[in-house]
């Protein structure tokens, strides 16, 4: 008989494992493959954005009443980022402001016409000194109605002598640092001695903006924020007075102690200190000169 031709090798089958041990291996062999797969493609799960603000939140805001209009573009500027924060504004003259707050008015932020009234707040207990800041610096101008024969723009604040002038609305200087900065310009040019006896006085620069508005007065000693504005640029026109014509009109603010949501507070502060916050501010008249070199 021929020889038999070799049988092929066959591996032998394993032993069958326990279902048990199968089960946890592949859990296993799952769980590892989970953590490495991200380090393979070189990329980490993304972590969840920090929280900035509680939602549906409101900033009190005690604000110095020429800021009126500013402060509605501020608001919608920022609230491109933060939808879900309103404003609720309440206005009036700084000093005015300051003796609320300090009677117990709520606030969680004040912006003054004047930095130092936010030191007072803070050297008084109702702010940090670290919360103080700057918001740079406001002018004065005369301001006129469109219809007003005063040629404001020629003669600048000489027009104030017309005889057709009988009333030249301002700021109580007491209050407003507006008031102070426009009786010290007048003064320097020379015609508070004669124009005192014209003067209208209003408890803030928006209530003496009112007495021109309404015709109470032909002319308005006014900041150039308010001048700036959507209604009186519309309605109105206006002339600047000298930057060394009165003292600097330093704005600022502070974030009170009493704040709410401060994380809110200090998301609009940051606003208002940022490039887009001070192009706001830039387009309603205020100045940031830069330190003079020692």
């Amino acid at each position: 008989m021929g020889a038999m031709p070799p049988r092929p090798l066959i591996p032998r089958r394993a032993a069958a494992l326990p279902a048990a041990l199968v089960t946890a291996g592949l859990l296993q062999a799952c769980l590892m493959l989970a953590c490495l797969l991200p380090a393979a493609a070189g990329c980490v799960p993304p972590a969840k954005p920090p929280r900035l603000v509680a939602p549906a939140t409101r900033i009190r805001v005690a604000t110095a009443s020429d800021l009126r209009s500013c402060l509605d573009a501020l608001a919608d500027a920022f609230q491109q980022d933060f939808p879900n924060v309103d404003l609720l504004p309440t206005f009036g003259a700084s000093g005015t402001l300051v003796e609320q707050l300090r009677s117990g008015l709520e606030a969680d932020l004040f912006l003054s016409a004047d930095v130092d009234l936010a030191h007072d707040l803070a050297a008084a207990g109702l702010a940090a000194a670290e919360d103080v800041f700057e918001t740079g610096q406001g002018r004065v101008v005369v301001w006129v109605r469109n219809e007003s024969p005063l040629d404001v723009a020629g003669k600048g604040a000489g027009v104030l002598r017309d005889g057709g002038v009988r009333r030249v609305a301002i700021a109580h200087p007491r209050h407003a640092p507006y008031g102070r900065a426009g009786r010290a310009a007048l003064e320097a040019l020379g015609l508070l001695a004669e124009l005192e006896p014209k003067l209208a006085v209003g408890t803030s620069a928006a209530q003496a903006a009112q007495y021109v508005e309404s015709g109470a007065a032909e002319a308005g000693i006014l900041p150039l924020a308010l001048a700036r504005g959507r209604k009186l640029s519309e309605t109105g026109r206006h002339w600047t007075f000298p930057a060394d014509a009165h003292p600097p009109i330093r704005h600022g603010g502070v974030i009170l102690a009493r704040a709410i949501d401060r994380e809110a507070t200090v998301a609009f502060r940051d606003f208002l200190l940022s490039p887009r916050g001070r192009a706001v501010l830039e387009r309603h008249g205020f100045e940031f000169p830069t330190a003079a070199a020692p």
